[in-house]
């Protein structure tokens, strides 16, 4: 069983991973540049894995041996990285990314329906449902609600972003099993890049044949590197440890609070101002929040 409420370590773990996640789109920003988004994805993953292979071997970690084991991080490989992240990748050639950043955060919606359907300690509420409205709303009204105005065009991309979103919550829902199957975060997140790279390779290899590249700029470098050790490996131990004690419904909320945090590094680093939309979204964010963890009311009740 986990805990429906999370207490304040998994809240410090997700406002951390909320920072390495919103902080990704500064380095994806500077990558993009030099790098087309498969080979930066791969790269993400594939650098990513060799990390945290390097601190399993020097720390002394067990390597999970067991077919089975390996059979569940390829799904989990496939759900998480490989399969949304060309989904996206794909349909933001054809949409702006404000829209693609609005349809992603759909993913509490689907996780919370598919969790509902499968896992007996998630069940669909009205509280939920409320909170995840509450919280897309407010991360239109961040991102900009003229986004939408794309809504009806282009309709297969946004299509293949929503699948994008509906992966995520499927891969958050079968990731809830390694907890049970013994195996630690740590050991997951690794398994799940290192099946990432395995899939994600002949598929950039021959869409985008990043061998003919020419070799990026040091800032480039960077920022892959950055992208790879903290948004990615870094990040998917963070993930891998709230999904264990509070569940695929309370992990997602990330998706929310990534926004936040990508305005708030906009906000500190680029000099970038915030308006009012910007507080607006966010309060909306929060209540969304408030009402998914249910703690507040409860008190307010009292």
């Amino acid at each position: 069983m986990i805990n429906q409420s999370m207490g304040p370590k998994d809240w410090a773990m997700l406002v951390v991973l909320s920072f390495l996640w919103g902080g990704s789109f500064f380095f994806i920003g500077v990558a993009v540049t030099e790098l087309p988004p498969l080979t930066i994805v791969t790269l993400r993953v594939g650098l990513a894995a060799i990390a945290l292979w390097a601190v399993l071997l020097i720390a002394g970690y067990e390597i999970p041996k067991s077919i089975k084991v390996w059979r569940a991080f390829l799904v989990m490989g496939l759900l998480s990285n490989a399969l949304p992240f060309s989904l996206i990748a794909w349909g933001q050639t054809h949409i702006g990314a404000g829209l693609a950043s609005i349809i992603n955060t759909t993913t509490p919606l689907f996780t919370i329906l598919i969790a509902g359907a499968f896992l007996s300690d998630e069940h669909i509420t009205a509280k939920k449902i409320l909170g995840v409205i509450a919280g897309l709303l407010g991360a239109t009204i961040l991102i900009g609600p003229s986004s939408l105005l794309e809504l009806g065009t282009n309709t297969l991309a946004q299509l293949a972003v929503i699948g994008a979103a509906i992966s995520y919550g499927c891969a958050t829902v079968f990731g809830r099993r390694f907890k049970t199957m013994g195996i630690s975060p740590f050991n997951t997140a690794v398994g799940q890049v290192t099946t990432s790279t395995i899939i994600l390779l002949p598929v950039v290899w021959f869409i985008e044949s990043p061998y003919q590249l020419a070799n990026p700029s040091t800032p480039v470098w960077l920022a892959v590197l950055a992208l790879a050790l903290f948004s990615t490996a870094l990040a998917y131990i963070l993930f891998f440890r709230i999904l264990s004690s509070s569940g695929a419904t309370n992990v997602v909320l990330v998706t929310y609070l990534a926004p936040v945090t990508a305005s708030f590094l906009s906000w500190l680093i680029l000099d970038e101002q915030l308006q009012g939309k910007h507080f607006i979204g966010m309060a909306f964010i929060g209540l969304g929040l408030a009402i998914i963890d249910g703690r507040l009311w409860a008190k307010l009740r009292r």
